[in-house]
């Protein structure tokens, strides 16, 4: 197995329709992530964009994976990638909305459960294992009544839209110093910090 390389998913649906959705955060993050690495998504054989490459300077291998299926039939591309790049499901790293925890919030954890989470589910089913690491980024939970599913396919409305840049960076922030530093540096900061 390659304990040296990352895989980093980050969960959204496809096409332009659903790109600023809440649901779609972690494919956002996963872009400013491209920017950091240099280079462009390319379409892969397991059906995901994906970028290869290095987050700085003699940094972390890593690939960037955004799959091209919809979010709860995640899991085929992802398996298929940490297969192709033999990548075990402890170097893989799922980023993606959380609406229990508030907006503009980033808690990160190892394994657990999914929170009713389809992409995390369906990556845990493909994967065999609950074992892989999450960056969580808040979204909230929806207002009133409000069927969660509608809620979490919205955009973010204009008030929450002005911070999302900020959020956005400081998740591909949380990402590199998981990769750089581990699990429990990054907990340390982002779970402190409130961020």
């Amino acid at each position: 197995m390659n304990s040296n390389t990352w895989l980093v998913v980050g969960l959204g649906n496809p096409g332009p329709g659903y790109s600023r959705n809440r649901h779609n955060i972690g494919q956002m993050v996963l872009d400013d992530l491209a920017s950091r690495v240099g280079g462009n998504f390319k379409t892969h054989k397991s059906r995901a964009q994906i970028l290869e490459g290095r987050l700085g300077i003699g940094g972390p291998r890593v690939i960037l994976a955004k799959p091209l299926t919809y979010m709860n039939l995640s899991g085929g591309p992802v398996s298929a990638l940490s297969k192709f790049f033999d990548i075990p499901a402890g170097n893989v790293v799922a980023v993606h909305d959380e609406i229990d925890i508030p907006f503009n919030t980033i808690k990160l954890k190892a394994g657990g459960g999914e929170g009713g989470h389809n992409g995390l589910r369906d990556m845990s089913r493909a994967l065999g294992t609950k074992d892989y690491l999450r960056v969580r980024v808040g979204v909230g939970r929806p207002p009133g009544r409000m069927d969660t599913a509608d809620y979490v396919l919205k955009d973010f409305p204009s008030v929450e839209a002005k911070e999302l840049p900020f959020l956005i960076g400081d998740a591909a922030d949380a990402v590199e110093l998981l990769l750089t530093e581990g699990l429990t540096a990054a907990q340390q900061k982002f779970h402190s910090t409130g961020s």
